[in-house]
């Protein structure tokens, strides 16, 4: 993988960026975390060298000062809520980012539930959090919000929300995932803290869209397609070009609340801190891109991902068709085709001389390893096998696993555990694999290789069972897939 961004640049300049907005602002300040504070793996896709923990990282440059506030939307919570990414519950999610910042040294003040009415499962959750030593606050949905300023910064608005008590300058406010309340919470602060004679501030931490990059810079069409289920739209900051002359880039949600927002901070502080969105933002990425080729070359890459991961969505009937058609548009928009990525032509083509699903993985070096469908291995393993024997410098005719191995797992998968397809899939391959290398130096030599396989691209030319897809995951493969299962069932793994 060819670095585009500076990780230690990013983590020092960011650190001193945010230690600068806290004296702006009397020396406390709460800051809105937009986007993933953890394992970030889309910035770690567009950005070269960025790495996906950088945020925390950078947080942990700063852990005396800091403390960390979830807030989770109690409706999410009763209606079980599903990060997409993970596949687990928001309530699960915000117990699993705590052990995170818990573990790598950061304080965790509190949990806050929004839009909080009583829900059965949000005080179940919250009785989970505080036998657990975890402080619990509510806040309520206020009516007309947020178009009535008048009543939103009032004693029956943001008055009626419980104050949370926080011990240090810098407050981060975080959730599990979008739609959660985070602004709302920080604002709801600002009000109380004023009502005390506290002087503190807000700003907002939101890595994309890059504010100093140009509107149609690849990463930032990249944040649009991995929005594009959001409806979300990169738009030239109007009040940053007028108070400033400036050009910057900002998103249609932000640049439209603005002026609300800005009316709230005059009824809140007397006068607004902020001219624009921009002036809000904290964010140092734009500064740390060190080559904007491979920034560029990276950020198309995701664009077509996103547009195939669109579709195969689509197919499984997870995302409306106006979210294909959206992303068909920015393909369109940036002249990027199926030819721009380097492993589907091999995949289908190997597909259609076989007759059967294929796979092919692009690895460091640019050289395409193929997989096909045989009568021990789904295509993705035997692709994985092949990469592996490449990287190894392993001949080909040399088996990695005897089929006297594989065979009995498949008698195992077929005769006692009741599957249909006796293939084996990646990570039943894996093991078998890391059972072999005790005794072959070939399938030991393998197993070194795996390391090697995080950042390369791979393309199926059938939709893979999640099995598949979250190994995919585990070892750091970009995967796409030709959105058509293999077979014609209704009911799909």
């Amino acid at each position: 993988m060819k670095i585009g961004f500076d990780n230690d640049k990013y983590l020092n300049m960011q650190s001193q960026h945010i230690r600068d907005r806290i004296s702006k602002f009397g020396g406390k300040l709460y800051l809105e975390f937009g986007g993933k504070l953890f394992d970030d793996y889309h910035a770690a896709r567009v950005l070269p060298g960025f790495k996906p923990d950088s945020k925390l990282q950078m947080l942990l440059q700063l852990k005396e000062q800091a403390e960390i506030v979830i807030v989770v939307n109690a409706d999410d919570i009763e209606k079980n809520k599903v990060r997409g990414d993970l596949g687990i519950t928001y309530d699960l999610d915000t117990l699993r980012l705590i052990d995170i910042f818990r573990n790598i040294g950061l304080y965790v003040g509190s949990v806050v539930l929004t839009r909080y009415a009583d829900q059965l499962a949000a005080q179940k959750f919250q009785k989970k959090l505080e036998l657990n030593g975890i402080k619990v606050y509510h806040h309520y949905t206020i009516e007309r919000y947020p178009q009535d300023i008048d009543l939103i910064v009032s004693d029956d608005g943001y008055g009626r929300n419980d104050f949370i008590e926080t011990d240090r300058e810098l407050v981060v406010v975080t959730a599990p995932g979008p739609g959660s309340g985070k602004m709302a919470v920080c604002l709801s602060q600002l009000y109380h803290e004023n009502k005390r004679g506290v002087s503190c501030g807000y700003a907002k931490f939101e890595t994309f869209p890059i504010w100093n990059l140009p509107l149609k810079h690849p990463v930032n069409v990249a944040y649009e397609a991995a929005t594009a289920d959001l409806n979300d739209v990169n738009m030239i900051d109007p009040f940053h070009l007028e108070a400033y002359g400036e050009t910057t880039v900002n998103y249609n949600r932000d640049i439209e609340i603005f002026p609300v927002l800005n009316t709230i901070f005059e009824q809140i502080l007397g006068e607004s801190p902020y001219k624009s969105p921009t002036d809000m933002g904290v964010n140092m990425v734009g500064n740390c891109i060190v080559d904007n080729q491979a920034v560029v070359d990276a950020a198309n890459q995701e664009i077509i991902r996103r547009y195939y991961n669109a579709m195969c969505n689509n197919k499984k009937g997870n995302s409306p068709d106006s979210e294909v058609y959206a992303l068909e548009l920015i393909m369109k928009q940036s002249k990027l085709s199926s030819e721009n990525r380097a492993v589907i032509a091999p995949t289908l083509k190997k597909a259609e001389e076989t007759g059967a699903p294929a796979a092919a993985i692009e690895i460091y070096d640019g050289t395409i390893v193929t997989g096909k469908t045989s009568s021990l291995l789904g295509a993705c393993a035997a692709m994985l096998l092949n990469a592996l024997k490449t990287l190894g410098g392993i001949d080909d005719s040399i088996h990695l696993i005897s089929p006297d191995v594989i065979e009995p797992i498949q008698k195992l998968k077929v005769h006692h555990l009741g599957n249909v397809n006796p293939r084996l899939h990646i990570d039943e391959i894996l093991i078998a694999l890391s059972i072999s290398a005790v005794t072959s130096p070939h399938a030991q030599k393998a197993m070194e290789q795996l390391e090697k396989l995080r950042n390369c691209e791979a393309h199926s030319s059938v939709i893979l069972s999640q099995v598949d897809t979250m190994m995919f995951k585990k070892l750091g493969i970009n995967l796409t897939c030709e959105p058509f299962y293999q077979t014609k069932k209704l009911y799909q793994k």
